[in-house]
């Protein structure tokens, strides 16, 4: 018998056992009608049953699908026994905590969960509806729980669900009381998902206590007690929760903050499934907020805040029309004509991280300052100028919290994909609500004395010299493809960077899959990502500024990083 015949009769009968197995009448139809298309549907059959989603630091993550490569009610019924079977294992007690966004398939997802949870005795406190990631996050540390479950994928595309894990102080201990979870923890998680029976087996009990719109209330008074209540609150902000769940939480807090109510995106306001506006609901992604830009511009607001979907990220846009033209355009790729009027322009994430930081040391806070080895090397100058305590980790909000070991209590830590945590005590992960509202705080605070967040950052590039970081990012269809780059750069390390010598080379195998260039002015890091099928290189150049003059440093900064990513990009070969 030839091999193909033999390989698509091994998945067809894998993918009968499955349809035996699998509770979701809708889900079992979706499987038959490929099967039906068989052999012509053989590659989308082998890719669903090419291995199961794996349960890995960042949770499970990938597109809603039957199958075991896939999102779907049988997916999580495994995960969520396995999940609370490890937790009776590691004798944690208490309640599970569980929330989700208003992706498709979240609220049943998240219901299923309590279910399992329910079923094997133990107490499921769900979410009174689609909330941002924060809010979990907040309620594991407030409600005491063992656990909790986020049912979201982020800024994923539309057709992507996925599942993260916190744990509280009982298992996770003081730094990680409410974070999420680290090796071993998700190694032991994946292990007992792979030990559960048939799903005909678990039992499954009620869907778990609704909590009620006190949770949400205490956490919006928390966020509110994050900045200063004697501040400035002079500020017009315009904001899009880019059809993600921030909206409601967000405006509570600005109002209760006794800031204006920001003007929202109207066409982006209320939470839906399919993003019908952006191609991406990634505020990084070309276009992405393009109508919170024109809103901005429109309502002569003095800055723009854009949420990611499940609001654990955050981006700001400024006015600045000469640095906006000067770094090679504003907002690019507007999703309809004029909608993203000259004279705006995105922060980066480290330029808001510095800004931040920067902020907060100003303001007195006094602790730990963290970052990733991917960001900026600014924030390790400013608290080295200041004298105050700093430390990098790997890339995730996993590590930033647990930072230092805690041999110092972290006051604050931000990684430059748009995550910020400014109150540690009060959200233990990237929270992109509270970082909004200390945004706004400096920005009003800024405005008072006729100043903006770009005058800032010019003063500190005065003090620090100019830090200008951008990113190569290569999505692939193929994820060999990445390998394949990783195992050149390794074989082949460049030995010079802009010309000059390479003077330090780290690989940081096995810890991480990733590679570390610096020059005496550059530096390139070069990992793939955690959640999505892209190879990234992370760049910087340090730029000195002579006699006051930003604006030539920065213009240096600038060409020397576009130089750098074109021979980036050639040498990664993408």
């Amino acid at each position: 018998m030839p091999a193909e015949t033999t390989d698509i009769d091994d998945i067809r009968e894998r993918a009968r056992r499955w349809l035996d197995d699998d509770p979701d009448p809708a889900s079992r139809e979706e499987l038959r009608a490929v099967l039906d298309r068989l052999p012509a549907s053989a590659p989308e059959l082998a890719d669903r049953f090419a291995g199961p989603l794996t349960f890995g630091t960042a949770g499970l993550r990938g597109p809603l699908r039957a199958g075991p490569n896939g999102m779907n009610l049988a997916v999580v019924t495994q995960a969520a026994a396995g999940l609370v079977g490890w937790l009776a294992a590691q004798g944690g007690t208490g309640p599970l905590v569980i929330g989700y966004d208003a992706r498709h398939g979240s609220r049943e997802f998240a219901e299923r969960t309590a279910q399992v949870a329910t079923g094997a005795g133990r107490p499921a406190l769900l979410l009174p509806r689609p909330l941002p990631t924060p809010v979990l996050a907040y309620a594991v540390r407030h409600l005491g729980a063992v656990a909790g479950v986020m049912v979201t994928a982020s800024h994923n595309p539309p057709q992507d669900n996925g599942y993260k894990v916190y744990l509280g102080a009982e298992l996770g201990g003081t730094l990680g009381a409410g974070a999420q979870i680290v090796p071993p923890a998700d190694a032991g998680i994946e292990a007992a998902i792979r030990s559960v029976g048939p799903l005909a087996e678990v039992p499954l009990g009620p869907a778990g206590q609704v909590l009620g719109d006190d949770l949400v209330a205490s956490y919006v008074e928390r966020a509110t007690a994050v900045i200063d209540p004697a501040g400035s609150r002079d500020l017009a902000v315009a904001y899009t929760p880019l059809h993600g769940v921030g909206a409601a939480v967000l405006t509570a807090v600005f109002a209760s903050a006794g800031f204006p109510v920001p003007g929202v995106v109207p066409e982006q306001a209320e939470p839906d499934p399919a993003f019908p506006t952006v191609a991406f609901p990634n505020p990084e992604e070309p276009g992405a907020v393009d109508r919170l830009v024109a809103l901005a511009e429109a309502t002569g607001a003095d800055i723009a805040i854009a949420n990611d979907p499940d609001a654990d990220r955050c981006a700001v846009a400024v006015r600045d029309t000469a640095r906006a033209a000067s770094a090679g355009g504003g907002v690019a790729g507007p999703a309809q004509p004029d909608a993203a009027p000259p004279g705006w322009r995105m922060l980066r994430g480290d330029e808001v991280g510095v800004l931040l930081a920067d902020h907060l040391m100003r303001r007195g806070v006094t602790g730990l300052y963290a970052t990733t080895i991917v960001s900026s090397s600014l924030l390790r100058a400013m608290c080295a100028a200041r004298g105050l305590p700093y430390d990098e980790t790997l890339t995730g909000f996993k590590w930033i919290v647990r930072a230092g070991g805690g041999a110092e209590p972290l006051v604050f830590g931000y990684e430059e994909a748009l995550g910020y945590c400014v109150a540690p005590e009060h959200v233990r992960d990237k929270d992109g609500i509270t970082a909004a509202l200390t945004v706004a705080e400096l920005a009003a605070g800024l405005k008072a004395r006729g100043r903006t967040l770009t005058d800032r950052l010019d003063e500190l590039a005065a003090e620090f010299g100019v830090h200008h970081t951008d990113q190569l990012s290569v999505r692939v269809d193929d994820l060999r493809l990445i390998a394949d780059a990783m195992a050149r750069i390794r074989a082949a390390t460049p030995t010079t960077l802009l010309g000059q010598p390479v003077t330090e080379a780290q690989d940081l195998l096995p810890e991480a899959d990733v590679v570390i260039l610096r020059t005496g002015t550059a530096r390139v890091v070069i990992r793939p990502s955690g959640t999505e099928p892209k190879l990234k290189a992370y760049l910087e150049v340090v730029e000195p500024v002579a006699d006051g003059d930003v604006a030539g440093a920065r213009a240096r900064a600038t060409d020397a990083v576009a130089a750098l990513r074109a021979e980036m990009a050639k040498t990664l070969n993408l």
